[in-house]
């Protein structure tokens, strides 16, 4: 593959200069930035603001994602060098992939693709467990052409029969089961349900056997993957990098909880490959040979980028973890990963650490783990509470980043730049916007509002980057969904406030915050005071249905592991925290303590459900919940009061 090779580093610079440099001149800042990128036809216009919905990136360019993330490092002399981590708790296995090794799996999974009709622009549905083929199966894509479509492994058949239909596979890759630490997910089943629903029926099923679970086979159409990939590689068949544009879809993400017709994100590869090295350069500071573990899931964005992606663009070695933070073994799961193989960046959701925090308050399994190269802790997926991003400082004392982000950005909106020099940290904000994007707050007529105060949370257009230029087959749906309720801005649905400094504050989605006799209040304060309280590991506060005011706040509480005081005595502290530290007009009358919160597989609290049971609605149980017994107790609970 010919074209620019990849230019120095950026000159080291501090956020509020390179945030300026952005601003007077966004075309020349990000083409600086692609020059870290190796193209095939390197980009000489960095954005046209007349193609798309509001413009594309590179949009004379064409590259590989593959080449970038695989070759081009072979080529420059890091074959050796550890690519991927595979960590597996739950099957009590480990593995590890050079460079070498994952550029030569990977090329013959793309000859695999290809023989099975396969080529540029065909869509691939990827429903995978956490195992090394998955990331083989989406480079394998990346570097035939193909847009792959991951949906998270064990998503439930209807589900997966509406993306089936939506994306419209040629093929779809999948492994006959998932490894939770009690019991075994058997995949094949829910795929047979799923395609048999489905309307379109794809061409051929390539079957990853796994030894806990064998699966009968289609015999006309589903294929052993073992067995194609032992022949291509007994023929010396691999796939070559196929160029593609800048602008052509690298994947299509579908946003997670959907019912009825899903939202499919659409992902570029040329604007992609650029953010990602921003960020891993700006944000994340790992550097090549680094090593990142991202404790996320290759079925949601954050897996996408920083599992997959980001890391293997920038030369570092990647962790992928087949294992929960707490039960695989112990609540110490993450620090004897992070000791084992050198971490030097753990990303993840807050919610994993409030699990941790739940079962080991004291931190005591920490002790004998090296942690000496370690540096940083990063957090996003949901908001991150005050009490546990204190809690993880005072525990493993590096710094706690929280940062903000959305499967359609693509990458991290706001944060706390590691590689530009840390900002003061203000805990409940994470921190200040990133370069490339102009993040504001207005009211609901559109005006912004002043320092402090609470709105909806917008980013000016064009977007950055990396960022979603449209939902799969469905302009017309991204821009009712996205950008007509602010004009010349997208609408994030998150609502929040900036303070005077700049700081960006994110309080929940815009439908968490509750009015309350006339008074907008946000369920994301209300949680920070009850998360502060000793006894209360996890909460989530939602508005049930209130005759007089409207709405009242209702608060959910598990308590920490060890706790004395009685349920009782704790949810009476909590009601006068919270009149105490939000005031009488919050109205807050009503905690309720419970042994679990229902969340999706990615760690998301299931507030809209809750309330719903709360207000005694029918509700569907959501697609990505592992234990629907979680909701029937909730649902017991509120009875039990009188709700529900």
């Amino acid at each position: 593959m010919n074209g620019s090779h990849a230019a120095p580093a950026r000159p080291a610079q501090g956020y509020r200069e390179t945030y300026a440099s952005w601003q007077a001149d966004p075309e020349a800042y990000w083409l600086d930035i692609a020059k870290g990128i190796d193209w095939i036809r390197p980009p000489q216009k960095a954005f046209d603001a007349a193609a798309g919905i509001y413009g594309r990136w590179f949009p004379d360019a064409t590259c590989n994602t593959c080449f970038n993330a695989l070759d081009r490092h072979v080529r420059d002399g890091r074959g050796q060098q550890v690519a991927l981590i595979h960590d597996s708790p739950v099957t009590g296995t480990k593995a590890r992939y050079t460079y070498a090794e994952m550029l030569d799996e990977v090329a013959t999974l793309g000859a695999v693709l290809q023989d099975l009709g396969v080529g540029k622009g065909d869509r691939v549905l990827i429903y995978m467990p956490m195992v090394p083929e998955a990331a083989f199966a989406m480079l394998a894509c990346a570097r035939i052409g193909a847009v792959h479509s991951v949906v998270f492994g064990g998503f439930a058949a209807k589900e997966l029969a509406t993306r089936i239909d939506d994306a419209e596979p040629k093929v779809i890759l999948s492994a006959t089961c998932g490894i939770e630490p009690t019991r075994v997910v058997e995949y094949k089943p829910l795929l047979d349900g799923a395609i048999a629903m489905a309307r379109h029926k794809p061409q051929a099923c390539v079957i990853l056997q796994r030894p806990q679970a064998e699966a009968s086979m289609h015999a006309a159409r589903d294929k052993n993957w073992r067995m194609l990939v032992a022949a291509a590689k007994a023929t010396g068949r691999k796939a070559d990098c196929v160029e593609v544009a800048a602008t052509d879809p690298l994947y299509i993400l579908y946003t997670s909880g959907t019912t009825g017709r899903p939202k499919g994100v659409v992902r570029d590869n040329g604007g992609h490959m650029v953010v990602l090295k921003a960020t891993m350069d700006q944000l994340f500071d790992v550097g090549p040979g680094e090593v990142m573990f991202c404790a996320s899931d290759v079925g949601w964005v954050v897996g996408h980028g920083y599992i997959v992606y980001a890391p293997l663009i920038q030369g570092a070695t990647s962790v992928l973890y087949e294992g929960k933070p707490v039960g695989t073994p112990d609540p110490g799961a993450f620090w004897r990963v992070i000791a084992e193989h050198g971490v030097k960046v753990l990303f993840t959701a807050p919610t994993a650490f409030r699990a941790i925090r739940k079962e080991d308050p004291e931190g005591k399994h920490l002790a004998g783990h090296d942690l000496s190269r370690f540096r940083a802790l990063f957090l996003a997926g949901e908001r991150a509470d005050p009490e546990t991003l204190k809690w993880a400082e005072a525990l493993l004392k590096v710094p706690v980043i929280d940062h903000w982000w959305q499967t359609e950005s693509g990458s991290p909106i706001v944060g706390d730049p590691m590689g530009l020099g840390l900002l003061p940290i203000k805990h409940g904000s994470p921190t200040v916007p990133l370069p490339g994007w102009d993040v504001q707050c207005l009211d609901e007529g559109g005006r912004p509002v002043e320092a402090g105060k609470m709105g909806a949370i917008v980013l000016k257009l064009p977007l950055p980057p990396g960022a979603l230029p449209t939902l799969w087959n469905d302009d017309a749906r991204f821009r009712e969904a996205y950008l007509t309720t602010y004009p010349g801005y997208y609408n994030t649905s998150d609502a929040g406030y900036i303070d005077a400094d700049g700081y960006v504050f994110i309080m929940g989605r815009t439908d968490d915050i509750i009015n309350v006799a006339g008074h907008r209040l946000s369920t994301g304060g209300m949680e920070e005071v009850l998360a502060a309280h000793p006894a209360v590991a996890e909460c989530a506060v939602v508005g049930i249905r209130d005759a007089l005011k409207g709405e009242q706040p209702c608060g959910f509480v598990v308590l920490k592991a060890g706790v004395t005081q009685s349920p009782a005595e704790v949810e009476r502290e909590l009601v006068a925290l919270v009149r105490e530290r939000i005031g009488p007009v919050a109205a807050f009358k009503l905690a309720v303590t419970v042994n679990r919160l229902p969340k999706t597989r990615s760690g998301k609290i299931l507030r809209a459900t809750m309330k719903k049971i709360a207000d005694g609605e029918d509700y569907a149980v959501p697609a990505t919940i592992e234990d629907v017994g979680v909701l029937d107790e909730i649902g017991a609970v509120l009875k039990g009061r009188g709700l529900g």
